[in-house]
């Protein structure tokens, strides 16, 4: 029986950890979500289309992990999309689907690792929350998008109800620095009877 890793994953408290994590993880990864009915990718990629009808606008699917979430916008419609993630086990699962234009490996410790304003939508699924990105880089992907640009993200019930994460989306919202286009609760990994939200936001 092969191991399982979803459940150590909403407790890891070091990006060195986490990295680990997720490099050990990447061979069985897609399995051991597909189990659980993972939804998250789906819903992002169908929430964003209502608000980017033009499909040639590039997309970057920021912490891509296996590239399932960059499949989703794929079978969205979206015609180009650019993976970024940390771990070099994921980015060989991700580069195997063959849907990205490119894949990027980025250091943890990097501050900025997405160019200014050279992505008007991005994407981070399952990304920001506990045991993964932590609400720092809800502000760096933020700068990073240009007047206009579009975050369709999550949260799962485990960031929901971490007021480091809500509390970081709101300080945007609140001062009108972004304004909320979208937002829906629903299904994330049934199989373990995990929700999360799904975020469109939009940069003033």
């Amino acid at each position: 029986m092969s191991e399982k890793f979803l459940d150590k994953a909403y407790d890891l408290e070091t990006p060195e950890a986490t990295l680990e994590h997720y490099n050990q993880w990447a061979a069985s990864y897609d399995a051991e979500i597909a189990e659980n009915g993972y939804a998250t990718p789906g819903r992002i990629a169908e929430a964003l289309a209502k608000f980017r009808p033009d499909m040639s606008v590039p997309v970057l699917d920021f912490g891509c992990g296996t590239g399932l979430s960059g499949l989703a916008l794929r079978l969205q419609g979206f015609d180009t999309v650019d993976g970024m993630e940390p771990s070099d086990e994921m980015l060989t699962q991700a580069r195997s689907k063959g849907v990205y234009r490119t894949l990027t490996q980025i250091d943890v410790m990097d501050s900025k690792p997405i160019p200014q304003g050279a992505y008007r939508q991005i994407t981070g699924c399952g990304v920001l929350g506990t045991g993964a990105a932590p609400p720092a880089v809800f502000d760096m992907i933020l700068h990073a998008l240009p007047r206009g640009g579009l975050f369709a993200f999550s949260y799962n019930d485990h960031a929901l109800e971490d007021r480091a994460y809500t509390g970081k989306l709101n300080e945007w919202l609140d001062c009108s620095a972004a304004r909320l286009l979208f937002r829906e609760h629903g299904d994330h990994l049934p199989g373990i009877n995990l929700k999360s939200t799904v975020y469109v936001i939009e940069k003033a």
